[in-house]
């Protein structure tokens, strides 16, 4: 789809030496410097200075830094495009996974989902859980990937413009580090929380959420409720290592392991379910039938 020899320049341009873009690249030094050398032969251009401090883009590489960058991804987004198309006639639901998001609970569904959907097929995608890419994945579900599994409410749906098939409604527990005095607990009162930091995602996120931070604040002052921005990886990281308690749910369990989650007796749950395009495909509009169907068959 394009010269490979982009990639090895876009690596040599970020690393600023061809030595540390042979390690990264896994290939010898003088390989690298053979690829550079036939792009700038090829391309007429000088893409590089050397120096003894080491390469210095020109202008031209410059230039062409920032046009490689978006023909790689253009490329990449062709051969998904490809396909897709080439799928469309095939019953395969992409599921986005990652340690926010796990796919656990179609898992458990699949025995029941077999009988609506005897010829479909998984396929999981794993994904980087930023803001970034939950923006892009949930706003563009059904072009990469089909379905999420995750907590939302209207709030969130609106917020990420895709729909929700609730599954079940998840008890909100806390999470804390198992060296937290809480830890030997196997269930947690309000009075338990009472002195400690309380990791709540930012108001106007979920107005499950919102509704415990409004009696936390009014009922039980106590507890100091910290905001935080996003549910990643480095939320559970800053619970461990400052010592907090982080809003969770059980499904979370596996995200860090030096992390306990423990039901609390307040009595709020939040929506848990699959996230999925507002105009879904024939395919996945089926798919999510059969889960509905499932589901009502477990009660």
């Amino acid at each position: 789809m394009y010269n490979p020899q982009l990639e090895t320049f876009l690596c040599v341009a970020e690393a600023g030496s061809f030595n540390k873009a042979a390690e990264k690249l896994f290939i010898s030094a003088p390989a690298v410097i053979k690829q550079i050398n036939l792009l700038e032969e090829s391309l007429n251009l000088q893409l590089f200075i050397r120096t003894h401090r080491g390469l210095v883009l020109t202008k031209a590489g410059k230039s062409l830094c920032q046009d490689a960058k978006y023909i790689i991804q253009y490329c990449k987004d062709s051969v998904t495009r490809a396909r897709n198309a080439m799928r469309e006639s095939e019953n395969i639901i992409r599921i986005g996974t990652s340690p926010m998001t796990p796919a656990q609970v179609l898992v458990d569904l699949w025995p029941r989902l077999q009988e609506d959907c005897p010829n479909t097929k998984f396929q999981l995608i794993p994904f980087d859980n930023t803001p970034e890419n939950a923006r892009e994945i949930l706003g563009n579900l059904g072009q990469n990937i089909d379905v999420v599994a995750g907590i939302f409410d209207e709030t969130m749906l609106n917020l990420r413009q895709c729909a929700g098939l609730e599954i079940s409604k998840e008890p909100i527990c806390c999470a804390v580090s198992v060296h937290h005095r809480l830890a030997q607990k196997d269930q947690l009162t309000l009075q338990d929380l009472y002195g400690e930091n309380l990791m709540l995602m930012r108001r106007g996120w979920s107005h499950y959420v919102d509704l415990l931070r409004d009696d936390l604040w009014k009922n039980h002052p106590q507890i100091h409720i910290v905001d935080f921005d996003f549910y990643d990886v480095g939320a559970f990281n800053q619970c461990e290592n400052n010592n907090c308690v982080l809003m969770a749910v059980q499904k979370w369990q596996y995200v860090h392991p030096l992390l306990k989650i423990l039901p609390v007796n307040w009595g709020y749950t939040i929506p848990y379910g699959l996230l999925h395009s507002p105009t879904p495909s024939a395919v996945v509009k089926q798919f999510l039938k059969a889960v509905e169907n499932a589901c009502a068959k477990q009660l």
